[in-house]
């Protein structure tokens, strides 16, 4: 009889993997195994697995559940209160576009306000652009600041980083009451999703009368807005989007495909001076101002009969 695997969620998104035989008889149940899997809700009648290696950490904060995943297919992956965070195999695409355009469309960008962007990430990003003088990163929840610094090795030297002030505090409440006004600021926080705190960081009053106040004249504010697919843009991302723009004299919207968001996700940029995002000028100023390659462009193979490449998956003929 062939084997299959079912999956028993938690509310935390560690599935309970349940080995049966196909006729039904139940041969053994764990919480562990190599060959278990994580599964998060997407949407209603949606859910998105992703095979494990081990669960290097998990614990629990004031705020919500921390967890660092070893994955088969992404490597080491951040879940917090259930809901993929990043991954290690392609968290540069969210942040590079959360963090690069923003700054290359600002003149001479000195000072960065972050809110949120615990796993430091962002903060690397910025702090990669030569004119960066100072970085404000805040986020809320120590515990997950301390785990991030302590499993995430890509980002150590940004927390090492003499630019970077790391401040625990309320995003909303630190912003509004600085004295200070930045070149950037930027929202990398958690999706606005009922009962959590972030959705009030996503309003026009808080976009209004804190943030836009808190930009120095020819400031910019960039944010993540959500997942913005054919099916899921009118989530959040629309709404994000057009909220802003009652605010903001020049507004953009863009998008990229995260491979382990399972979506296309958008982030939106806005100021009160007109934006530079034009290509060419991009790729001259990525080159002037930012040190290192930003995407690989080192592709060499050509597609032969001889020398073929292949998608997941197997063809009639193969079978035969």
């Amino acid at each position: 009889m062939g084997e299959a695997v079912e999956f028993l969620t938690y509310n935390n998104g560690f599935p309970k993997v349940v080995h049966y035989e196909t006729s039904s008889h139940m041969i053994v149940e764990e919480e562990e195994q190599p060959d278990s899997w994580f599964e998060e809700e997407i949407d209603v009648h949606l859910k998105w697995s992703f095979a494990l290696n081990r669960v290097l950490h998990r614990g629990t904060s004031e705020y919500q559940d921390i967890a660092l995943l070893d994955t088969k297919h992404f490597g080491k992956v951040l879940v917090i209160d259930g809901k993929m965070q990043s991954a290690e195999v392609d968290e540069f695409i969210y942040h590079e576009c959360l963090i690069h355009p923003a700054l290359l469309s600002h003149p001479n960008p000195k000072s960065v306000f972050i809110m949120g962007g615990g796993e430091g990430s962002a903060a690397r990003e910025a702090l990669r652009h030569k004119s960066i003088e100072k970085v404000v990163m805040c986020d809320i929840d120590q515990e997950v600041v301390d785990f991030c610094k302590k499993h995430l090795t890509a980002n150590h030297e940004a927390f090492l980083n003499k630019k970077l002030h790391l401040v625990i505090n309320d995003a909303k409440g630190e912003l509004e009451g600085r004295e200070e006004k930045f070149d950037i600021i930027v929202g990398d926080l958690a999706d606005p999703v009922e009962g959590g705190p972030c959705y009030q960081l996503y309003t026009k009053s808080f976009y209004q009368n804190i943030v836009k106040t808190k930009l120095n004249n020819n400031g910019i504010f960039v944010t993540q807005a959500g997942p913005a697919g054919v099916f899921t843009h009118k989530e959040v991302f629309s709404s994000i989007y057009n909220t802003i723009k009652q605010v903001f004299k020049y507004v953009r919207a863009y998008t990229a495909h995260v491979p382990s968001f399972a979506d296309t996700w958008g982030w939106v940029i806005a100021s009160d001076q007109p934006l530079c995002i034009e290509a060419g000028a991009m790729d001259k100023k990525i080159a002037e101002r930012i040190d290192g390659e930003l995407l690989l462009k080192n592709e060499t193979h050509v597609y032969t009969e001889d020398d073929a490449r292949f998608i997941h998956g197997q063809g009639v003929a193969y079978r035969n």
